[in-house]
């Protein structure tokens, strides 16, 4: 009940640190590449502690693929084109929009591939959830010359967030049950499959080594690929996806507000509005409905 009660808070404020970690990774090398290293240091360290805590493994080959398949969607490819749009000059603010559409997406989705239902005041509150992080991250859109953002590279973002619904969902229907520990070590594995061919042909597969990529390299893997994705996957097991989905309302606005401390950013008043107006959304998405 602890748990159930405390992971998807732990949940929001690992998973919004991701936006720093990419613009610290970004400094560093090649948005894939540094994906690709962060992939196959996870892999290998959820291989270690599932040798080491005695997990089980899948016991069919299909248990085996889906798992991989799920992580080319949920990490792979999701990561890799929000990443590589970022890097090619669509705003965070505006990405943070886009990644916005997933909770309504799969809310949508959901019933159709899963029979997931929602209630009308879950529904409103996904709609709430939307409109408090456009308003977040409004201030920011509106300062940006909308002809100097490349189509492509809005394209590749939200190719990434649809990418992510279908995860999710994938991630329902295929792998309800077996240990977590051990469907993420194959999640990372297929991530790194899908991601390291691209850093390839896409970049130059060059790397600042040192203490700053070590030191990016160890949050994003421990703090991220870890323990966020570790929570996420238990949220999406223990409820419904749409009610997990719901809580990437919260990460834009608090990443707003680690950037602000950490390099400077302005905060306004309509962020503030925009992130109570979020916090409500995702309440109403999430509370349980009386009786």
């Amino acid at each position: 009940m602890t748990l159930d009660r405390l992971a998807p808070a732990i949940f929001v404020l690992l998973w919004s640190t991701g936006w720093v970690t990419a613009k610290y990774a970004a400094i560093l090398g090649g948005p894939l590449t540094f994906l690709a290293l962060r992939y196959a240091t996870a892999s290998v360290l959820f291989y270690a502690l599932c040798r080491a805590t005695g997990v089980s493994w899948p016991r069919t080959s299909a248990g085996w693929l889906h798992a991989i398949v799920s992580g080319v969607f949920l990490h792979g490819i999701y990561l890799g084109m929000i990443w590589w749009a970022v890097g090619h000059g669509v705003p965070a603010g505006i990405s943070g929009i886009i990644a916005g559409l997933q909770p309504l997406m799969t809310a949508i989705a959901a019933p159709f591939l899963i029979g997931e239902r929602l209630s009308n005041l879950q529904r409103l509150g996904l709609l709430l959830g939307f409109v408090g992080i456009a308003l977040a991250v409004l201030p920011k859109v509106l300062t940006v010359d909308a002809g100097a953002i490349p189509a492509f590279a809005v394209a590749i973002n939200v190719l990434g967030m649809v990418s992510v619904t279908y995860g999710t969902i994938y991630q329902k229907r295929y792998l309800p049950d077996g240990d977590i520990r051990a469907v993420a070590t194959l999640q990372y594995v297929g991530a790194l499959l899908i991601t390291l061919p691209f850093a390839f042909l896409l970049e130059d597969m060059h790397l600042q080594w040192g203490l700053p990529l070590f030191a990016t390299l160890a949050w994003s893997v421990l703090g991220i690929s870890m323990g966020a994705v570790l929570l996420l996957l238990y949220l999406i097991r223990r409820g419904a996806v749409s009610k997990a989905a719901s809580l990437i309302y919260l990460v834009p606005p608090l990443a707003a507000l680690e950037a602000a401390a950490l390099f400077g950013e302005p905060i306004t008043l309509l962020m503030l509005i925009g992130t109570v107006i979020a916090v409500v959304g995702v309440y109403l998405t999430n509370r349980k409905a009386a009786g």
